[in-house]
């Protein structure tokens, strides 16, 4: 085994900037690292919105809230608001952070569902400050409700992710990464099928010893030239291409701090709000619609004018067999695709960046290494693949064959046997590891109308007034809480100054 002291990354965009700024920062003394980039050629570019996993990241890097704010054009995010995911005309918000009170042994819902059926109690939401705050339009980072230990506020943030990669690349070179702007020509590799050099069209040849493929879409590297081959989701999540669009934001319109997921008749729409601009999408399944009404669909709903051609977008979901193959690495577009309709697409590439600074081969590549990095990823990726299938499985609209599909189709065991468990005790089962909390599941399952037949025999011994007196202390703690902050254009406004 040979030691690994140069690393070249192929592809910038979110993905490559992301792996180059992370490990310069922290193995940046030990190796080091070119990233090679075209500037004729575009990235997908349209992940604007994020989870809030990202400050942890960002502060890694140095990157304070002003910082984000002010340098990508970014807005607040508590959450994502799903549309006629149900039925037509119902909405649910998936928001971050706590809903109403946790207690031993027993989960909030079971409580307020007691207090539903008795008639005591509106709606779930009325218990989430996320969901208050979002919904008032205000915004103030708070780590506990008004007077209490309660947990306050959970963010993350919409942004112009072009402008979050110039500030990543600033970040990198400044700790010392290499970038050079050439296209591959060829490359060159040895008997044991590892990558040695990139031949470039600016006639340099790069070697590495390592090498990160952060190509987007092509994947060059992992299966364009190493062939690794790609486990197709597609029959789990129909939808297979996405168009996307820009636009002028209304006049007098005040950025709201959420996103808007918002179903249609063969997919959904997204609408993501910065401070200069709205970002709109629709993801749909070519089998139920054409390009050309996609295109149609979305101009025709978005607020605003729109600045740029729509943009269409083909994808296959699902994931590349081995995410590390050999001395090639895959981050990004390139490892998988996800649908982004939980904004997991930056946070995947968090996580892989990570995952391979933990696992990294100083003293060289060896099986065992390889094995549990794929393992993880593998795991995490069809963790999160569930949950974004349960949104579609759990629709109850009768408009379109689209979601008729979907209601009756095959899905995961793993997901299944978790849909089963919530019916029949109101339980989330997760690994320690996953991304998305119980109450993320939760928040789908009952915004969906999945109700549990049972309750906890916990949630059985409050009384009525104690459930009454529970549940209006905690909505009138919300309501002060969110009273006290000020409005989200004020926050981000003073984030500028």
């Amino acid at each position: 085994m040979s030691e690994v002291k140069n690393v070249v990354i192929l592809g910038g965009g979110t993905a490559g900037w992301l792996s180059a700024a992370l490990m310069a920062k922290l193995l940046g003394s030990r190796i080091t690292i070119t990233l090679i980039e075209s500037s004729s050629i575009g990235t997908v570019g349209v992940g604007e919105a994020t989870i809030p996993p990202i400050k942890a990241f960002n502060n890694a890097l140095g990157i304070d809230e002003k910082t984000m704010i002010t340098r990508t054009n970014a807005t607040i995010k508590l959450g994502i608001e799903f549309e006629n995911w149900g039925q037509i005309g119902e909405s649910y918000m998936h928001a971050f952070g706590n809903i109403g009170k946790a207690f031993p042994f027993c989960e909030f819902h079971h409580i307020y569902h007691a207090a539903k059926e008795a008639g005591e109690a509106q709606s779930l939401w009325d218990y989430s400050l996320n969901h208050k705050a979002a919904k008032a339009g205000r915004f103030a980072p708070t780590k506990n409700l008004t007077g209490t230990q309660l947990p306050g506020t959970e963010h993350a943030y919409h942004f112009d992710a072009s402008l979050y990669a110039q500030l990543l690349a600033e970040r990198a070179q400044h700790m010392g990464v290499t970038r050079v702007d050439a296209k591959v020509d060829s490359i060159e590799r040895a008997p044991n099928g590892d990558i040695t050099s990139l031949n470039l069209d600016s006639g340099e040849q790069i070697a590495g010893d390592l090498f990160i493929d952060c190509s987007g879409l092509r994947a060059l590297l992992i299966e364009q030239t190493l062939g690794v081959g790609f486990e197709d989701w597609s029959h789990w999540l129909p939808c297979d291409s996405a168009v996307a669009v820009q636009s002028e934001l209304p006049q007098d319109y005040q950025p709201i701090p959420y996103t808007r997921s918002i179903a249609h008749s063969s997919g959904w729409q997204w609408q993501i709000p910065l401070q200069h601009r709205m970002g709109n999408g629709l993801v749909y399944c070519s089998r139920y619609m054409s390009d050309e009404q996609a295109k149609a669909t979305l101009l025709d709903t978005i607020p605003g004018t729109a600045i740029n051609e729509p943009r269409v977008i083909k994808f296959r979901t699902g994931q590349r067999r081995k995410q590390w193959q050999n001395n090639v690495v895959a981050i990004g577009l390139s490892s998988g695709f996800l649908e982004p309709l939980e904004s997991t697409s930056i946070h995947l590439i968090q996580t892989a960046i990570i995952r391979l600074i933990k696992h990294f081969p100083h003293t060289g590549i060896c099986d065992s290494t390889v094995r549990s990095f794929n393992d993880q990823f593998s795991t995490e990726m069809t963790q999160i693949r569930d949950f974004i299938i349960l949104h579609y499985v759990l629709n109850q609209r009768d408009d379109s064959d689209f979601w008729r599909h979907c209601q009756n189709m095959d899905i995961p065991e793993s997901l299944a046997h978790k849909i089963a468990l919530f019916k029949d005790t109101g339980m989330v089962f997760r690994h320690q590891d996953e991304l998305f909390t119980e109450i993320a599941w939760q928040q789908v399952m009952l915004g969906q109308n999945c109700w549990p037949t049972q309750r906890h025999p916990l949630a059985e011994q409050f009384s009525d007034t104690q459930r009454q007196e529970l549940l209006s202390s905690l909505s009138t703690l919300i309501d002060k809480t969110v009273s006290g902050m000020p409005t989200h254009q004020d926050y981000i406004a003073k984030m500028r100054h």
